[in-house]
Formats: structure tokens, C-alpha cells, sequence
């Protein structure tokens, strides 16, 4: 594991390492989503052992949802909630609070915030709260995938006024167009974010 930081000021969020995504047998496989499993599992470790808040978001969308390309969005179906697809990975170590997001057939690339992709309406998930509540100023955001739910849940992060970090070896990217796995690096580098 890479040199990361953690102390009781930081938070680790890990976002959405669930089956459908993290295991090749998965509707929406991240290459290499299960290989990172164990690397998070060290940030895990090394972030609860410095008292550092760890939080988990996870994909929880209804059977019937515009985000889903079946009805108008660009996914595959995915993680529907109650199923094999939209549980944590099995090998992931999980020990605090888990944030759902997408429950009512929103948006939900960022760990903090969801849309409405009819009405463009934001709702917040609970995340920063939590955030709040733990007085953590600085987030380390690994997961799947970087270039997708990684990205947005870092956008956020930075807008929320947290020092971000993602560590590249804790994620890995989608890529649904070439090239988004380096526009997402770039794009996070310019907000802020120490990406490495």
C-alpha cells in the first residue's frame, strides 16, 4: 500500500465495491474491480487503526429506474437493490456506516449527493454529515470507479471544502469512452485533489 496518511481527522470513504462491480461475474464488472478488494482492505485497516472514520456507499437502485439504459439512461442494469448484484463485495472489510444512494431511481455517482435525471432536483445522502459528526477535514476516496463514482464523490469532497486524496492503486476506471480513466486524473488534479 502506498504511503496515506490517516488520523483521527480523516475519512476514508470507500465507494460502491459491490458485486455487480467488483466480481467478474458482476452486469457492470470493473476490470480489476476485485483485484483492488485487498488493497482496500489495507486502507481500511490502517484507517481504523488511526481512528479514522470509515464509510461505505453502495448502489441501491430500484428494478425501474431512467438511469438504467433499458429505460432511457447509459448503464446496464445494476445493482438492484436486495440482490447479489448490489451487495458488498463478500472479501471486503466492512465496519461502519454504509451510505445508499440511487434508492429512488436517482443519479447516484457521488457518495454525497443524488439527482433526479428527469428534474435535475439534488438531494444529499448523509455522507457529509457523517463526515460533520466525526469532525474529519481531510477524505481519502478509493473504489469503483475512478473515472465515474470516484471521480463525482471527489468532485464533491473538494466543493465541500475537504482536503481530498485517491490513491490509484485502490481503484480502478470503467472506461465507457478511451481516455476517461486520464481525463478523470485531470480533471480531479485541477480541483484540488492529490491524486497518486
Amino acid at each position: 500500500m502506498a504511503e496515506t496518511a490517516y488520523g483521527p481527522t480523516s475519512a476514508l470513504v470507500v465507494v460502491d465495491v459491490q458485486n455487480d462491480f467488483a466480481d467478474p461475474a458482476g452486469s457492470l464488472y470493473v476490470a480489476g474491480g476485485d483485484e483492488i478488494v485487498p488493497v482496500i482492505n489495507d486502507h481500511i485497516a490502517a484507517a481504523t487503526a488511526a481512528g479514522a472514520l470509515v464509510v461505505y456507499t453502495q448502489d441501491w437502485h430500484p428494478e425501474v429506474t431512467p438511469h438504467f439504459a433499458d429505460h432511457g439512461g447509459v448503464w446496464p442494469v445494476h445493482c438492484v437493490r436486495d440482490t447479489w448484484g448490489a451487495e458488498l463485495h463478500p472479501d471486503l472489510t466492512v465496519g461502519g456506516p454504509v451510505i445508499r444512494k440511487g434508492t429512488n431511481g436517482e443519479d447516484g455517482y457521488s457518495g454525497f449527493t443524488m439527482r433526479d435525471p428527469e428534474t435535475g432536483e439534488e438531494t444529499t445522502t448523509g455522507l457529509e454529515a457523517e463526515i460533520v459528526a466525526h469532525g474529519a477535514t481531510e477524505v481519502v476516496v478509493v473504489g469503483l470507479a475512478f473515472d465515474v463514482c470516484v471521480k463525482a464523490t471527489a468532485l464533491d469532497s473538494l466543493a465541500n471544502g475537504h482536503r481530498t486524496s485517491v490513491p490509484l492503486e485502490a481503484s480502478r476506471s470503467v472506461q465507457l469512452q478511451p481516455g476517461d480513466s486520464e481525463r478523470a486524473a485531470i480533471e480531479l488534479t485541477r480541483a484540488g485533489a492529490v491524486v497518486a
